[in-house]
Protein backbone atom coordinates (compact mmCIF):
# COMPACT_ATOMS: atom_id res chain seq x y z
CA UNK A 1 0.00 0.00 0.00
CA UNK A 2 1.23 3.54 -0.86
CA UNK A 3 1.27 6.15 1.90
CA UNK A 4 0.66 9.29 1.77
CA UNK A 5 3.04 12.26 3.53
CA UNK A 6 0.03 13.02 5.89
CA UNK A 7 0.09 9.06 6.42
CA UNK A 8 3.59 9.06 7.38
CA UNK A 9 3.15 12.07 9.75
CA UNK A 10 0.56 10.66 11.64
CA UNK A 11 2.54 7.47 12.26
CA UNK A 12 5.16 8.85 13.54
CA UNK A 13 4.76 12.55 14.57
CA UNK A 14 8.00 14.12 14.77
CA UNK A 15 9.66 15.91 17.76
CA UNK A 16 9.94 18.98 16.30
CA UNK A 17 5.96 19.37 15.93
CA UNK A 18 5.10 18.50 19.58
CA UNK A 19 3.96 21.43 21.11
CA UNK A 20 4.11 23.76 18.10
CA UNK A 21 1.28 25.92 16.83
CA UNK A 22 0.15 24.01 13.29
CA UNK A 23 -0.93 26.11 10.36
CA UNK A 24 -2.63 23.59 7.58
CA UNK A 25 -3.15 24.37 3.75
CA UNK A 26 -5.52 21.62 2.73
CA UNK A 27 -8.83 20.47 0.78
CA UNK A 28 -11.25 17.98 0.70
CA UNK A 29 -9.47 15.92 -0.99
CA UNK A 30 -6.80 15.03 1.45
CA UNK A 31 -7.49 12.09 2.81
CA UNK A 32 -6.38 9.20 4.83
CA UNK A 33 -6.99 5.78 3.22
CA UNK A 34 -9.89 5.08 4.98
CA UNK A 35 -11.28 9.06 3.68
CA UNK A 36 -10.72 10.59 6.94
CA UNK A 37 -9.55 14.22 6.00
CA UNK A 38 -6.32 15.62 7.05
CA UNK A 39 -7.79 18.18 9.69
CA UNK A 40 -9.30 15.20 11.50
CA UNK A 41 -6.16 12.87 11.06
CA UNK A 42 -3.19 15.35 11.91
CA UNK A 43 -5.85 15.99 15.89
CA UNK A 44 -5.96 12.73 16.29
CA UNK A 45 -2.56 12.18 16.42
CA UNK A 46 -2.42 15.43 18.44
CA UNK A 47 -0.66 18.05 16.66
CA UNK A 48 -2.00 21.34 17.45
CA UNK A 49 -3.95 23.39 14.77
CA UNK A 50 -3.89 26.65 15.17
CA UNK A 51 -5.03 28.24 11.44
CA UNK A 52 -6.43 26.48 8.50
CA UNK A 53 -5.47 27.76 4.85
CA UNK A 54 -8.07 27.05 1.71
CA UNK A 55 -7.00 27.25 -1.92
CA UNK A 56 -9.23 27.84 -4.95
CA UNK A 57 -12.52 26.11 -4.54
CA UNK A 58 -12.43 26.46 -0.56
CA UNK A 59 -11.47 24.20 1.91
CA UNK A 60 -14.20 22.10 1.35
CA UNK A 61 -14.01 22.02 -2.68
CA UNK A 62 -16.97 23.29 -3.23
CA UNK A 63 -17.00 26.87 -4.76
CA UNK A 64 -16.92 27.39 -8.70
CA UNK A 65 -14.01 28.01 -10.65
CA UNK A 66 -12.72 31.34 -10.68
CA UNK A 67 -14.91 32.24 -7.58
CA UNK A 68 -13.24 34.29 -5.03
CA UNK A 69 -13.34 32.60 -1.49
CA UNK A 70 -13.58 34.45 1.48
CA UNK A 71 -12.13 33.83 5.36
CA UNK A 72 -14.43 32.04 7.72
CA UNK A 73 -14.36 29.87 10.72
CA UNK A 74 -14.46 26.33 10.85
CA UNK A 75 -17.46 24.98 11.32
CA UNK A 76 -17.10 22.20 12.47
CA UNK A 77 -13.67 23.02 14.89
CA UNK A 78 -13.75 26.89 14.96
CA UNK A 79 -10.45 27.15 13.92
CA UNK A 80 -9.85 30.17 11.41
CA UNK A 81 -9.93 29.39 7.59
CA UNK A 82 -7.67 32.02 5.58
CA UNK A 83 -8.92 31.59 2.04
CA UNK A 84 -5.33 31.75 -0.37
CA UNK A 85 -7.88 32.50 -3.26
CA UNK A 86 -9.27 35.65 -2.29
CA UNK A 87 -8.14 39.45 -1.66
CA UNK A 88 -4.90 37.48 -1.13
CA UNK A 89 -3.25 34.27 -2.95
CA UNK A 90 -0.09 34.54 -0.27
CA UNK A 91 -0.65 34.77 2.79
CA UNK A 92 -0.01 38.23 4.82
CA UNK A 93 1.85 38.06 8.37
CA UNK A 94 -1.38 38.62 10.14
CA UNK A 95 -2.64 34.84 8.59
CA UNK A 96 0.32 33.33 9.86
CA UNK A 97 0.73 34.91 13.30
CA UNK A 98 -0.68 32.26 15.32
CA UNK A 99 1.50 29.59 13.95
CA UNK A 100 5.08 28.28 14.35
CA UNK A 101 5.16 25.96 11.02
CA UNK A 102 2.76 25.16 8.15
CA UNK A 103 2.02 21.94 6.65
CA UNK A 104 0.29 21.65 3.15
CA UNK A 105 -1.34 18.77 2.23
CA UNK A 106 -3.36 18.95 -1.15
CA UNK A 107 -3.80 16.30 -4.16
CA UNK A 108 -3.12 17.72 -7.30
CA UNK A 109 -3.52 16.47 -10.86
CA UNK A 110 -0.66 17.07 -12.35
CA UNK A 111 -1.44 19.79 -14.47
CA UNK A 112 0.67 23.11 -14.51
CA UNK A 113 -2.51 25.26 -14.97
CA UNK A 114 -4.35 23.85 -12.22
CA UNK A 115 -3.95 26.01 -9.66
CA UNK A 116 -2.97 24.04 -6.26
CA UNK A 117 0.55 24.22 -6.90
CA UNK A 118 0.16 27.87 -7.57
CA UNK A 119 -1.06 28.27 -3.98
CA UNK A 120 1.69 26.43 -3.12
CA UNK A 121 4.00 29.09 -4.81
CA UNK A 122 2.38 31.58 -2.60
CA UNK A 123 2.42 29.84 0.18
CA UNK A 124 6.03 29.14 0.02
CA UNK A 125 6.89 32.82 -0.83
CA UNK A 126 4.71 34.40 1.99
CA UNK A 127 6.08 31.75 4.88
CA UNK A 128 9.49 32.65 3.81
CA UNK A 129 8.81 35.83 3.89
CA UNK A 130 7.43 35.98 7.77
CA UNK A 131 10.15 33.50 8.99
CA UNK A 132 7.46 29.97 8.94
CA UNK A 133 8.81 26.69 8.12
CA UNK A 134 6.39 24.47 5.64
CA UNK A 135 6.35 21.29 5.46
CA UNK A 136 4.48 19.55 2.45
CA UNK A 137 3.15 16.64 3.04
CA UNK A 138 3.77 14.70 -0.51
CA UNK A 139 0.87 12.92 -2.71
CA UNK A 140 1.23 11.06 -5.74
CA UNK A 141 0.98 12.53 -9.33
CA UNK A 142 -2.25 11.13 -10.82
CA UNK A 143 -1.15 10.93 -14.73
CA UNK A 144 2.53 9.49 -13.57
CA UNK A 145 5.91 10.93 -13.15
CA UNK A 146 7.47 10.15 -16.43
CA UNK A 147 5.57 11.83 -19.13
CA UNK A 148 6.26 15.41 -19.63
CA UNK A 149 4.50 17.12 -22.29
CA UNK A 150 3.55 20.57 -23.57
CA UNK A 151 4.98 24.72 -23.39
CA UNK A 152 6.70 26.07 -20.87
CA UNK A 153 5.31 29.09 -19.63
CA UNK A 154 7.33 32.36 -21.31
CA UNK A 155 8.35 35.73 -19.26
CA UNK A 156 5.75 38.25 -19.44
CA UNK A 157 3.29 35.35 -19.67
CA UNK A 158 2.93 34.42 -15.76
CA UNK A 159 -0.54 34.12 -14.12
CA UNK A 160 -2.34 32.35 -11.71
CA UNK A 161 -2.74 29.15 -14.33
CA UNK A 162 1.50 29.37 -14.94
CA UNK A 163 3.19 30.76 -11.67
CA UNK A 164 6.15 29.06 -12.93
CA UNK A 165 8.12 27.75 -16.37
CA UNK A 166 7.51 24.17 -15.96
CA UNK A 167 5.27 22.04 -18.92
CA UNK A 168 1.89 21.89 -18.73
CA UNK A 169 2.22 18.08 -17.70
CA UNK A 170 5.46 18.46 -15.33
CA UNK A 171 5.60 14.96 -14.24
CA UNK A 172 6.31 15.60 -10.44
CA UNK A 173 4.82 15.99 -7.28
CA UNK A 174 4.09 19.12 -5.19
CA UNK A 175 6.71 17.64 -2.64
CA UNK A 176 8.98 17.85 -5.77
CA UNK A 177 7.73 21.01 -7.26
CA UNK A 178 8.75 22.88 -3.93
CA UNK A 179 11.65 21.51 -4.09
CA UNK A 180 12.53 22.82 -7.39
CA UNK A 181 10.70 26.19 -6.66
CA UNK A 182 13.04 26.74 -3.87
CA UNK A 183 16.29 25.04 -6.04
CA UNK A 184 15.64 26.94 -9.77
CA UNK A 185 15.28 30.51 -11.02
CA UNK A 186 11.07 30.28 -10.42
CA UNK A 187 11.35 33.26 -8.11
CA UNK A 188 12.69 35.28 -10.41
CA UNK A 189 9.42 35.15 -11.88
CA UNK A 190 7.35 36.83 -9.03
CA UNK A 191 9.90 39.76 -8.51
CA UNK A 192 12.33 38.70 -6.27
CA UNK A 193 16.00 36.97 -6.36
CA UNK A 194 15.33 33.94 -4.08
CA UNK A 195 12.76 31.79 -2.63
CA UNK A 196 14.07 31.49 0.96
CA UNK A 197 11.68 29.13 3.05
CA UNK A 198 12.93 26.45 5.39
CA UNK A 199 10.82 23.65 3.16
CA UNK A 200 10.71 20.06 4.71
CA UNK A 201 9.10 17.71 1.88
CA UNK A 202 7.56 14.23 4.32
CA UNK A 203 7.83 11.90 1.32
CA UNK A 204 5.25 8.64 0.12
CA UNK A 205 6.44 6.10 0.77
CA UNK A 206 5.91 2.94 -2.23
CA UNK A 207 4.88 5.28 -5.24
CA UNK A 208 6.95 4.47 -8.49
CA UNK A 209 6.97 7.30 -10.85
CA UNK A 210 5.27 4.99 -14.24
CA UNK A 211 2.24 5.05 -11.68
CA UNK A 212 -1.14 6.33 -12.29
CA UNK A 213 -3.44 7.35 -9.56
CA UNK A 214 -5.55 4.03 -10.01
CA UNK A 215 -2.71 1.90 -9.56
CA UNK A 216 -1.98 3.23 -6.17
CA UNK A 217 -4.89 1.88 -4.06
CA UNK A 218 -5.36 5.53 -2.73
CA UNK A 219 -9.08 6.36 -3.15
CA UNK A 220 -9.73 9.00 -5.76
CA UNK A 221 -12.16 12.04 -4.11
CA UNK A 222 -13.02 14.71 -6.07
CA UNK A 223 -10.63 17.66 -6.08
CA UNK A 224 -12.60 20.22 -7.96
CA UNK A 225 -16.23 20.50 -9.06
CA UNK A 226 -15.37 19.99 -12.65
CA UNK A 227 -12.68 17.06 -11.87
CA UNK A 228 -14.65 14.44 -10.75
CA UNK A 229 -12.71 11.22 -12.11
CA UNK A 230 -9.57 10.21 -13.25
CA UNK A 231 -11.21 9.95 -16.59
CA UNK A 232 -11.23 13.58 -16.29
CA UNK A 233 -7.86 14.35 -15.15
CA UNK A 234 -6.32 12.26 -18.29
CA UNK A 235 -7.94 14.61 -21.02
CA UNK A 236 -7.83 17.79 -19.00
CA UNK A 237 -3.98 18.73 -19.84
CA UNK A 238 -5.42 19.47 -23.64
CA UNK A 239 -9.23 19.63 -23.36
CA UNK A 240 -8.65 23.01 -20.89
CA UNK A 241 -7.43 24.78 -23.99
CA UNK A 242 -11.14 25.09 -24.63
CA UNK A 243 -11.40 27.60 -21.57
CA UNK A 244 -9.84 30.05 -23.98
CA UNK A 245 -12.16 29.36 -26.72
CA UNK A 246 -15.99 30.04 -27.72
CA UNK A 247 -16.28 26.51 -27.67
CA UNK A 248 -18.12 24.69 -24.48
CA UNK A 249 -15.74 22.40 -22.59
CA UNK A 250 -18.47 20.49 -21.07
CA UNK A 251 -18.39 22.73 -18.03
CA UNK A 252 -22.02 22.28 -16.18
CA UNK A 253 -22.47 18.78 -17.63
CA UNK A 254 -22.25 15.37 -15.98
CA UNK A 255 -18.64 15.27 -18.43
CA UNK A 256 -16.61 18.16 -17.87
CA UNK A 257 -13.27 18.46 -20.23
CA UNK A 258 -14.46 14.93 -22.00
CA UNK A 259 -17.05 16.50 -24.24
CA UNK A 260 -16.42 19.88 -26.08
CA UNK A 261 -19.40 21.32 -28.49
CA UNK A 262 -21.39 24.74 -29.42
CA UNK A 263 -24.84 25.51 -30.35
CA UNK A 264 -23.29 26.06 -33.97
CA UNK A 265 -20.92 23.30 -34.61
CA UNK A 266 -21.32 20.25 -35.94
CA UNK A 267 -20.58 17.10 -34.08
CA UNK A 268 -20.86 14.55 -36.97
CA UNK A 269 -18.82 16.44 -39.30
CA UNK A 270 -16.21 17.28 -36.28
CA UNK A 271 -15.53 13.84 -35.08
CA UNK A 272 -14.92 12.77 -38.39
CA UNK A 273 -12.31 15.49 -38.88
CA UNK A 274 -10.49 14.61 -35.12
CA UNK A 275 -10.60 10.80 -36.02
CA UNK A 276 -8.96 11.47 -39.94
CA UNK A 277 -6.31 13.27 -37.89
CA UNK A 278 -5.79 9.41 -36.35
CA UNK A 279 -4.23 11.22 -32.72
CA UNK A 280 -2.72 7.83 -30.94
CA UNK A 281 -4.49 7.14 -27.59
CA UNK A 282 -8.09 8.89 -28.78
CA UNK A 283 -11.59 8.61 -30.51
CA UNK A 284 -13.95 11.39 -30.89
CA UNK A 285 -17.60 10.44 -31.29
CA UNK A 286 -20.29 12.78 -31.79
CA UNK A 287 -22.29 13.97 -28.55
CA UNK A 288 -25.16 16.00 -28.19
CA UNK A 289 -25.67 18.03 -24.73
CA UNK A 290 -27.16 21.18 -22.91
CA UNK A 291 -25.10 22.72 -20.34
CA UNK A 292 -26.51 24.07 -17.02
CA UNK A 293 -23.56 26.64 -16.81
CA UNK A 294 -20.74 28.55 -18.22
CA UNK A 295 -20.61 28.74 -22.15
CA UNK A 296 -23.74 28.46 -24.07
CA UNK A 297 -25.60 27.41 -20.82
CA UNK A 298 -29.08 25.85 -21.37
CA UNK A 299 -28.54 25.80 -25.05
CA UNK A 300 -28.20 22.17 -27.07
CA UNK A 301 -24.96 21.68 -27.76
CA UNK A 302 -23.20 19.84 -30.75
CA UNK A 303 -19.40 18.30 -30.46
CA UNK A 304 -17.79 15.58 -29.63
CA UNK A 305 -16.86 12.73 -26.34
CA UNK A 306 -13.33 11.88 -26.53
CA UNK A 307 -13.09 8.25 -25.76
CA UNK A 308 -9.69 7.28 -24.58
CA UNK A 309 -8.12 3.98 -25.83
CA UNK A 310 -4.68 4.33 -24.63
CA UNK A 311 -3.54 6.63 -22.11
CA UNK A 312 -0.18 5.36 -22.08
CA UNK A 313 -0.15 6.48 -25.71
CA UNK A 314 -2.37 9.66 -25.56
CA UNK A 315 -0.31 13.06 -25.37
CA UNK A 316 -3.64 15.13 -23.99
CA UNK A 317 -1.59 18.34 -24.62
CA UNK A 318 -1.03 17.52 -27.97
CA UNK A 319 -5.07 16.59 -28.54
CA UNK A 320 -5.95 19.62 -26.96
CA UNK A 321 -4.63 21.58 -30.18
CA UNK A 322 -6.25 19.14 -32.73
CA UNK A 323 -9.50 19.90 -31.24
CA UNK A 324 -8.91 23.36 -31.34
CA UNK A 325 -7.45 22.99 -34.91
CA UNK A 326 -10.57 20.66 -35.37
CA UNK A 327 -13.00 23.39 -34.27
CA UNK A 328 -11.50 26.23 -36.23
CA UNK A 329 -11.79 23.98 -39.67
CA UNK A 330 -15.10 22.69 -39.29
CA UNK A 331 -16.87 26.12 -38.33
CA UNK A 332 -14.78 28.98 -39.15
CA UNK A 333 -17.21 31.69 -39.29
CA UNK A 334 -18.31 31.23 -35.39
CA UNK A 335 -14.89 29.45 -34.03
CA UNK A 336 -13.16 32.53 -32.03
CA UNK A 337 -10.16 32.73 -29.23
CA UNK A 338 -11.38 34.57 -26.43
CA UNK A 339 -9.49 38.05 -26.66
CA UNK A 340 -9.10 38.23 -22.59
CA UNK A 341 -8.85 36.20 -19.45
CA UNK A 342 -9.63 36.55 -16.01
CA UNK A 343 -6.38 35.81 -15.03
CA UNK A 344 -3.28 37.66 -15.54
CA UNK A 345 -1.64 40.67 -14.02
CA UNK A 346 -3.35 43.98 -12.91
CA UNK A 347 -3.77 45.66 -15.94
CA UNK A 348 -2.52 43.25 -18.79
CA UNK A 349 -5.41 40.54 -19.50
CA UNK A 350 -3.95 38.64 -22.45
CA UNK A 351 -6.04 36.15 -24.18
CA UNK A 352 -6.82 32.81 -21.79
CA UNK A 353 -5.22 30.71 -24.01
CA UNK A 354 -2.37 32.28 -23.75
CA UNK A 355 -2.19 32.35 -20.13
CA UNK A 356 -2.68 28.40 -20.35
CA UNK A 357 -0.69 27.95 -23.21
CA UNK A 358 2.18 29.88 -21.25
CA UNK A 359 2.69 32.64 -24.75
CA UNK A 360 1.21 33.93 -27.53
CA UNK A 361 2.73 31.83 -29.70
CA UNK A 362 0.01 28.20 -29.70
CA UNK A 363 -2.86 30.75 -30.70
CA UNK A 364 -1.26 32.84 -33.27
CA UNK A 365 0.45 29.71 -35.08
CA UNK A 366 -3.25 27.99 -35.08
CA UNK A 367 -4.88 31.14 -36.20
CA UNK A 368 -2.05 31.35 -39.26
CA UNK A 369 -3.00 27.33 -39.64
CA UNK A 370 0.17 26.06 -39.17
CA UNK A 371 -0.18 22.43 -38.39
CA UNK A 372 -0.10 21.08 -34.90
CA UNK A 373 2.87 18.59 -35.32
CA UNK A 374 4.66 21.84 -36.34
CA UNK A 375 3.89 23.34 -32.98
CA UNK A 376 4.24 20.10 -31.05
CA UNK A 377 7.90 20.27 -32.26
CA UNK A 378 8.78 23.66 -31.23
CA UNK A 379 8.64 22.84 -27.43
CA UNK A 380 10.51 19.48 -27.86
CA UNK A 381 13.93 21.00 -27.37
CA UNK A 382 12.57 22.98 -23.78
CA UNK A 383 11.48 19.72 -22.92
CA UNK A 384 13.90 17.85 -22.96
CA UNK A 385 16.09 20.62 -20.86
CA UNK A 386 13.39 20.62 -18.40
CA UNK A 387 14.31 16.69 -17.86
CA UNK A 388 17.38 17.33 -17.10
CA UNK A 389 17.13 19.97 -15.05
CA UNK A 390 14.30 18.69 -12.93
CA UNK A 391 16.36 15.95 -11.89
CA UNK A 392 18.21 16.93 -8.53
CA UNK A 393 14.61 17.60 -7.40
CA UNK A 394 12.98 14.11 -7.93
CA UNK A 395 12.26 12.28 -5.24
CA UNK A 396 10.95 8.81 -6.14
CA UNK A 397 13.80 7.61 -8.54
CA UNK A 398 14.76 8.84 -11.43
CA UNK A 399 12.44 9.23 -14.80
CA UNK A 400 13.50 7.78 -17.74
CA UNK A 401 15.12 9.90 -19.92
CA UNK A 402 13.09 12.22 -22.01
CA UNK A 403 12.23 11.10 -25.59
CA UNK A 404 11.15 13.35 -28.09
CA UNK A 405 7.22 12.56 -28.62
CA UNK A 406 6.73 13.96 -32.20
CA UNK A 407 5.64 10.43 -33.44
CA UNK A 408 2.38 11.09 -30.82
CA UNK A 409 1.44 14.36 -32.79
CA UNK A 410 -1.01 12.71 -34.77
CA UNK A 411 -2.28 14.10 -38.29
CA UNK A 412 -0.20 16.91 -39.59
CA UNK A 413 -3.08 19.02 -40.35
Amino acid sequence: MIETGLMQLVKDTPGQLRGCRVGLATHAPAVTPDLIDAIDALRAAGIKLTALYGPEHGLAGAAADGAAVGHAPHARTGLPVFSLYGATKEPTPEMLADVDVVLFDMQDVGVRFYTYLSTLWHLLKGAGKAGKPVWVLDRPNPLNGVTLEGPLVAPGFESFVGVVPIPIRHGMTLGELALWMKGEHASEHAGTTTLDVDLTVVRLQGWRREQWFDQTGLPWVITSPAMPHLSTVTVYPGMCFLEGSNVSGGRGTALPFEICGAPWLDGYALAQELNARQHPGARFRPHMFTPTADKHANQQCNGVQVHVTDREALRPVTMGLHVLAACQKVAPEHFAFLRSSWEGRPGSQPAHLDLLAGSAHVREALTSGVPVAEIVAGWESDLATFAEQRKPYLLYGCAATYRSQRRHTGGDS
